[in-house]
């Protein structure tokens, strides 16, 4: 996790926007979340302007600040000259007059910094000693040229930023005081840090808030006349538009062509082709438009252009009211930098542990990279590079996963024991498995496209896509292949076609047919049984009645001669 910038989790949405975006890719995807890697950023903010989700989260020193405010110590604020596009202002004593309400002791233009680092510019390009020159001004292109383009250290101006400078300009007036700078830019945070001169810096985003909680309203502080002021413009003010820093020379050192490189690809491209230049001066912003555009600037109506205009139209007027000539004496005050190298902790892959990430997304052989740039890499190559690092899952190769999603989709339903099979509207096979065209007798391996009707009757799939809704048939028998099927068919809304399921039955309806048959013979027996056992019985009751009326007739007549014996006795 950076201590400067990251990601909500919750609303990244495996888009990559953000690593497309990014000049030195310093964006990692684990676990489908993005994060950002904190010793490769370079603190451009691009991904937080990229983000369609809104996911950034700049850290905010407001706290510190505040506490800060609220203390005994002096506490002193460099504002960085774009503040006139994000708060629409005219006038610098507009906002000194709000800062002062939260409570600086005072507030003044970085610009008086950036002043300093032009005539520090123009000594050095009048020694002649750059076979080409590129501006410091710009953080996040230094730390770019340290970490990622060492070859092209040796023209970086060797040169405080304006930020740095104008810090030890308030340094050497009040030594005791509180410096917070305040700007649109996120790198300036680390800049701050590393300077040890700036004790907070607070973004355009941070002190509008700020405003917001002391209801302070700048539209209704007046603004300051800026007729009969004596001294000379401060033509630095226009170093947050593109070309501001070349007009901030006013006189141009010979022997030079100056160019403005605004906006990361320019910026890349510039910084790759540096020695392919002779005698130029880059004047180099990390941000499209310059700081005017920078990723804490505050949006307003028409954007960047408007905003360069802004700009523009402050220093006209200042030029204006301020008719003496420019000073070109140094301000006694050593602004030398060091731009150091900066090594990178990434792992330098070989070629053979590459070709082994490339063969697990199936890319075999060189045209299989096919170098689309979903994952947000240039090239399947760097996106390698970028999972042997542990920086980015292998699986955030779109074509390698839908290419795995069809293959496993493909398979699943192949495989699948249940017949399957999709018609369109016009009721013809859009897809049918193996086991669909063994149960339905489809020997044609160009059924697909071909009308059902052609196969079998599909009324049932008919009545589903006119009634729209879910059918289920039971033990329906084909009479292709004698088999007898369940059909759940459903028509799918969002896709406007009718999928359905085919379970083969035929094995439970012939032991249904057999049971039944059973049933039917043994009833057939059980009759015929009845039948005889009601024969006999009848035919054993008609031998019992003769037996009987014998028997009764003997012993009537026994009955009879033994009476009549007894009356003789």
């Amino acid at each position: 996790m950076s201590k400067y910038l990251e990601f909500r989790n919750a609303r990244c949405k495996d888009c990559y926007k953000c690593l497309r975006e990014c000049p030195v890719k310093a964006i990692g995807f684990k676990g489908h979340e993005a994060e950002i890697i904190e010793d490769r950023c370079i603190l451009c903010g691009h991904c937080t302007l990229a983000c369609p989700q809104n996911a950034k989260v700049v850290h905010s020193e407001m706290e510190e600040v505040k506490l800060l405010l609220a203390g005994t110590c002096k506490v002193l604020a460099s504002v960085a000259p774009s503040f006139i596009s994000s708060f629409g202002l005219t006038d610098f004593g507009v906002m000194k007059l709000a800062l002062a309400k939260l409570g600086f002791a005072d507030a003044e233009e970085t610009a008086v910094g950036a002043q300093a680092v032009t005539k520090e510019y123009a000594r050095l390009l009048r020694s002649g000693e750059f076979a080409n020159f590129i501006t410091s001004a710009c953080p996040a292109a230094c730390r770019m040229i340290q970490e990622y383009y060492p070859k092209a250290l040796k023209y970086l101006a060797p040169v405080d930023s304006p930020m740095v400078a104008h810090a030890k300009i308030l340094k050497r007036q009040h030594p005791e005081a509180k410096i917070v700078f305040i700007g649109p830019c996120i790198a300036k945070k680390r800049e701050a840090e590393d300077c040890h001169l700036i004790d907070h810096v607070l973004t355009f985003e941070d002190v509008a808030t700020l405003f917001e909680e002391k209801n302070i309203r700048l539209d209704e502080i007046t603004n300051l006349s800026l007729k009969g002021k004596n001294g000379a413009p401060n033509l630095a003010k226009e170093y947050p538009i593109p070309q501001g820093i070349i007009n901030s020379f006013g006189v141009l050192p010979e022997g030079y062509e100056y160019i403005a490189v605004d906006g990361p690809k320019k910026c890349v491209e510039a910084l790759q082709n540096i020695e392919q230049l002779d005698h130029v001066v880059m004047e180099i912003n990390l941000c499209v438009d310059a700081c005017v555009n920078g990723p804490c600037s505050l949006v307003k109506p028409g954007g960047s252009i408007k905003a360069t205009a802004d700009v523009r139209k402050y220093v006209s007027r200042e030029k204006q009211a301020f008719t003496a000539p420019q000073d070109d004496k140094p301000v006694g005050i050593n602004l030398a930098a060091a731009h150091p190298r900066i090594r990178s902790h990434s792992l330098a892959a070989t070629e053979r542990d590459i070709e082994a990430i490339l063969h697990k997304t199936g890319k075999l052989k060189p045209e299989d990279e096919l170098n689309c740039g979903s994952c947000g890499y240039a090239t399947c190559r760097e996106k390698a590079w970028a999972v042997y690092n542990g920086y980015a899952d292998i699986e955030i190769c779109l074509p390698y996963m839908r290419q795995r999603a069809e293959s496993l989709s493909f398979e699943v339903i192949q495989n699948s024991p249940e017949g399957i099979i999709v018609l369109d509207a016009d009721l013809n096979i859009l897809e049918i498995n193996n086991k669909g065209r063994e149960l339905l007798g489809i020997d044609d391996p160009h059924a697909k496209g071909r009308p059902a009707t052609d196969f079998f009757s599909p009324i049932d799939f008919y009545n589903a896509y006119s009634q729209k809704k879910h059918i289920t048939c039971k033990q329906t028998h084909i009479p292709a292949t004698g088999k007898y099927i369940d059909m759940t068919i459903s028509y799918l809304e969002g896709q406007n076609v009718i999928f359905g399921i085919l379970k083969d039955v035929t094995e439970a309806v012939d032991y249904e047919n057999r049971i039944m048959k059973v049933k039917m013979e043994t009833l057939t027996t059980t009759d015929e049984v009845i039948k005889k056992q009601m024969r006999v019985a009848q035919e054993i009751a008609s031998l019992l009645g003769e037996t009987t009326a014998e028997t009764k007739v003997a012993l009537l007549k026994l009955k009879k001669t033994l009476t009549e014996e007894n009356k003789k006795n």
